[in-house]
């Protein structure tokens, strides 16, 4: 292979930034590394999104205990990705809450994409050790939830599809912030290789219509007022489109993939080369953009074994 596959050779520490998006909301990033939030409640504490792995969850507690001493209650998934989920047991959390459709995800393909996942991107699973196995949730729901933390209501929806099929958003409706996961990104790359291209602008436009003060991306920066967060769904919505359409191009004339990457290329390296994991997301996306454009709805499992083929038929 021309360069080491995907992210095997990113070794370098990310910083930290741990910030206040609203009255007792956080949103914990670290330079496009996956993001988690923080839901400060009346007498406890909710967490969006696990992290990796229990070592890297402790650094998600260790922020949260500069702030509140309040017990963790609940951890909710936006999506069942593994780089999301698995260190959700060092929270110790009563309630882990996922979609019914995230979690059928986890019963459908979870250990490969664990796998899959460790072997794309090793410096996301310090401490894989320590890992207890998959997370499955105690709760799930169909459309929408509710939870309340004594008085602060928060709002758990599913908007439709886009990073994957069982995508959530988080909302907490009395400081209008929304947790997107990885529908919304800030300079960042989407990770695509599940994804629906189809749907996931109208997804977008289902959370513009909340018209919130703020959202905490799935990667990159806390998007802090409406201008950065109408600014950052927009760049996701061009990123998505530049990615699907040359690659639904090629397909509908019959191309090999190898042609929907050269065409993905000159249309994405101009506008996104400097974002956060570009490199590591392209050949999934184009792979992804590739199938949906030639009628596959359902994204096919990525598993160890079908990653090092694809890597090897694109980077020849």
């Amino acid at each position: 292979m021309a360069k080491a596959f995907a992210s095997q050779g990113d070794m370098t520490e990310k910083k930290i930034t741990f910030d206040e998006v609203g009255d007792g909301v956080y949103a914990f990033t670290a330079e496009g590394d996956p993001n988690s939030g923080v839901i400060i409640g009346d007498d406890s504490v909710m967490i969006v999104e696990a992290q990796a792995t229990p070592r890297l969850a402790n650094k998600v507690i260790e922020c949260v205990r500069t702030v509140t001493d309040k017990p963790i209650s609940h951890v909710v998934l936006t999506h069942y990705h593994a780089v999301r989920v698995l260190g959700a047991s060092a929270y110790g959390a009563s309630q882990i809450i996922m979609g019914d459709t995230a979690r059928a995800m986890v019963v459908e393909r979870g250990q490969e994409d664990w796998d899959s996942e460790f072997q794309r991107f090793p410096r996301l699973f310090e401490g894989h050790e320590s890992i207890p196995g998959l997370t499955y949730p105690t709760t799930t729901f169909s459309d929408d939830m509710t939870v309340y933390l004594g008085n602060r209501r928060v709002d758990l929806m599913h908007l439709g599809r886009a990073h994957t099929a069982g995508d959530i958003v988080i909302h907490v409706p009395d400081q209008n912030v929304m947790f997107t996961g990885d529908i919304v990104e800030d300079h960042s790359a989407c990770y695509c290789g599940d994804g629906h291209f189809g749907d996931w602008g109208s997804t977008l436009d289902n959370i513009a219509s909340f018209d919130v003060d703020a959202i905490a991306p799935g990667r990159g920066a806390a998007l802090i007022g409406k201008a950065a967060v109408e600014s950052a769904i927009e760049s996701t919505r061009d990123f998505v489109e530049s990615t699907y359409f040359p690659a639904a191009k090629v397909a509908a004339r019959g191309g090999t993939l190898k042609e929907a990457w050269d065409a993905v290329r000159e249309a994405c390296d101009p506008k996104f080369a400097d974002y956060a994991i570009y490199e590591h997301c392209l050949p999934f996306n184009v792979a992804r953009a590739y199938d949906e454009a030639r009628g596959i709805d359902t994204p096919r499992i990525w598993t160890a074994e079908r990653d090092l083929e694809m890597w090897a038929a694109l980077q020849g």
